[in-house]
């Protein structure tokens, strides 16, 4: 998929023309992040504590576990927190606004907006725009986020899959919205969800403590339920699609053709909710499935399929046999 064929589809016309605003920063009145098109200090000041934190607890949870205990109240928040957030970025963010592989009427697409930013891994806008434009430079120089952008040799790949993995979120220039993702901003629902990111980190990080403490009826409960659903889950979500954007394209098998050197990785499969079957999404990224071959487990095409059976979505772009095969490497 190009940038030019997506922009087509969501009518980037329709947007009005920031510099025929005299009355004051049209491109920051349609902004759909808070921060604009440049990250300052506090923002990335904010993200280091947003990636830390978590990280810090994620370590703590062996010796946590050991010492303190895991209850059932825990391991039932945080699986179900973990999977419900997971497949908001999978079927929400990525196939759904990012590639548009299914059609979805108003409440469903609002809704895949609110689970996706559940997953604290952005606003809404400014995920799709970095992912649309990783697809328009797949691999090569404009890729926000390549591990190959340093070199080949293996002190550079090394380098690079820092880079790839999380040193590109800290990068001064943001991707423009305006040009990725017009249709986004141009929907001044979806505009407002995204410029709401706090809120929903907010509730994401809070409501596994609200769970916890309700069944438990005690703070101690509602502590650690905070841990691990909410601490514990965030940083290894963070780290499973951070490893699609490093890994993924640094090692794994290729079967598909694709421009880029994106790889299936299997033993992602589960954690990343299909998304390491990551070859063939670059060799046909509007596919709702990507895990097409033998054995290659996809809970988010399962997911898209129980909403196509349920008529909850449509028009869903799934991968046939002839796709697939006019796909394959030689």
């Amino acid at each position: 998929m190009t940038i030019q064929a997506d922009e087509a589809r969501s009518g980037a016309a329709e947007l009005p023309d920031p510099s025929s605003d005299p009355s004051a920063d049209a491109a920051t009145r349609l902004s759909a992040t808070r921060g604009g098109e440049e990250q300052g200090l506090a923002e990335r000041v904010a993200l280091a504590l947003f990636i830390l934190v978590p990280f810090t607890a994620l370590l703590a949870a062996v010796p946590v576990a050991w010492g303190w205990g895991l209850g059932w109240t825990d391991v039932a928040v945080t699986v179900a927190m973990y999977f419900l957030t997971c497949h908001g970025i999978t079927v929400g963010y990525h196939r759904y606004f990012t590639h548009g592989a299914f059609k979805a009427p108003r409440p469903m697409r609002l809704a895949l907006a609110v689970v996706g930013s559940l997953a604290v891994e952005g606003p809404l806008v400014r995920w799709v725009a970095d992912h649309r434009k990783h697809h328009r430079f797949s691999d090569k120089d404009g890729d926000p986020h390549s591990p190959w952008r340093y070199g080949e040799s293996v002190p550079a790949l090394i380098k690079g899959l820092w880079w790839a993995h999380m040193g590109w979120m800290f990068d001064e220039e943001q991707t423009s919205q305006l040009k990725y993702a017009p249709d986004l901003v141009g929907d001044p629902t979806l505009r407002r969800i995204s410029r709401l990111f706090w809120l929903w980190t907010t509730i994401s990080l809070l409501l596994p403590a609200l769970v916890g403490g309700l069944v438990s009826l005690s703070w101690e409960g509602a502590l650690s339920a905070f841990f691990w659903g909410s601490l514990v889950r965030v940083a290894l979500l963070h780290h499973v699609t951070w490893s699609i954007n490093s890994i993924c394209h640094a090692v794994g098998r290729r079967p598909f053709r694709s421009r880029d050197r994106s790889g299936n990785v299997w033993w992602l499969a589960v954690l990343s909710c299909g998304e390491s079957w990551h070859n063939l999404h670059h060799a046909d990224p509007t596919a709702a499935r990507h895990g097409v071959l033998r054995g290659q487990i996809d809970s988010s095409a399962r997911l898209i399929r129980w909403f196509e059976l349920a008529g909850w979505v449509r028009d869903v772009r799934w991968p046939d046999a002839e796709r697939i095969a006019a796909r394959r490497a030689a």
